[in-house]
């Protein structure tokens, strides 16, 4: 009886905990999160990293547009620097290699993000001011860009786009 009632104990204890382990794990905090000011600086090493830097603006924008917070886009103040290689995919003459890119960028212009182009970077690369998309501005530097939003209060955010060598089931 003793051995019986042993291991009824232990089913029990390991059910609740269970229970336990797995409602914490399913709930998910409520940060009161408000009205956002945030600055991306988009810097890479390769233009393909565009895309992905881009999940970046969405993994922001959203939560804080979903329930329960339902904060609304023009109360979302972003801007994105961009003076890495990324700048030909905001070239138009490169729309037919870097489409999705633009479509997700026009689509979050539409919702009021910002996008600069750093005109040191774009007299590197040999593009002028007309070069690029009507939701690009053309800023004098990326640097002192970056410089002048912080001075504004905005937190910076440097996305780090690393290559994606395993999938998730192949680690999980």
């Amino acid at each position: 009886m003793t051995y019986l009632r042993t291991v009824l104990m232990f089913m029990i204890a390991v059910t609740s905990l269970t229970g336990w382990a797995e409602d914490k794990l399913s709930r998910i905090v409520e940060t009161p999160y408000s009205e956002q000011q945030v600055l991306y600086d988009f810097y890479f090493d390769n233009p393909e990293k565009m895309g992905n830097a881009l999940f970046w603006i969405r993994s922001l924008m959203n939560p804080l547009m979903d329930a329960p917070y339902n904060i609304a886009p023009e109360f979302l103040d972003i801007v994105v620097v961009i003076h890495g290689t990324e700048i030909v995919t905001v070239a138009r003459k490169n729309y037919d290699k870097y489409k999705n890119s633009v479509e997700r960028m026009r689509y979050y212009a539409s919702l009021g993000v910002k996008f600069k182009v750093c005109g040191i970077a774009a007299h590197d690369y040999g593009y002028e001011t007309d070069a690029f998309y009507e939701f690009i501005e053309v800023v004098p530097s990326a640097i002192t860009e970056l410089a002048h939003w912080q001075l504004q209060g905005y937190a910076l955010i440097t996305p780090t786009v690393m290559e994606k060598r395993f999938s998730i089931e192949e680690i999980r």
